[in-house]
């Protein structure tokens, strides 16, 4: 990452958090993202980490909703949707799921609306797939205001507690503890590069 990119910057740019849920088989999962972006009045493009098992789901099925997450969701649903791998836990037990016409889960609680989105084509980035999208159904759901990212980093996600030394996550407020961060390192929460940490000073 050049030294003439502060990341922050990015954080101003206007856009909000979502619940992306997939299907694949049996198998239900869900993760947070928060690149997505109109593109046509039925055209949707939407950004997920590869190394989310929710991507490896939206490519293989073509198929994902996107539930738009309201100001008052708690911290709790990020940690739960965001930082949790769907490798190793089950993001959706209750048999009583709402689903959308494609058979995909939609979260009504804390959403205000979802679209429903078949990929139409890809573009493969460094990190992350972009995947370009048809909208197959909308609706809303409540008249909350949407949460956006700058709302997220201001009003919910807890502010790192001050230690000695260590490195400190931008996006989710993990903490690395230690003199030097590692070369490659990759937060093990919300699986960002070295360029999203701050030294505490």
């Amino acid at each position: 990452m050049s030294k003439k990119i502060n990341l922050k910057a990015l954080f101003n740019l206007g856009y909000g958090l979502y619940i992306l849920t997939a299907k694949d088989g049996d198998k239900d999962n869900a993760c947070i993202v928060n690149a997505v972006m109109q593109l046509t009045d039925n055209k949707v493009a939407v950004a997920i980490n590869k190394q989310n098992l929710t991507h490896d789901m939206v490519k293989k099925t073509g198929l994902l909703n996107v539930n738009c997450l309201t100001e008052d969701t708690p911290f709790e649903i990020f940690e739960y949707f965001g930082f949790k791998s769907g490798k190793d836990t089950e993001k959706f037990v209750s048999p009583h799921l709402q689903r959308s016409d494609n058979s995909l889960v939609i979260q009504p609680h804390y959403s205000n609306s979802y679209l429903s989105l078949k990929v139409e084509s890809e573009v493969e980035l460094d990190t992350h797939t972009l995947f370009i999208c048809e909208l197959t159904e909308a609706k809303v759901l409540s008249d909350k205001p949407t949460m956006t990212y700058e709302y997220y980093h201001k009003n919910v996600k807890p502010q790192p507690q001050k230690k000695s030394k260590g490195y400190v996550c931008t996006v989710c407020g993990y903490v690395y503890e230690g003199d030097e961060l590692p070369e490659g390192y990759i937060c093990p929460l919300c699986k960002h590069g070295v360029e999203a940490f701050e030294k505490i000073d």
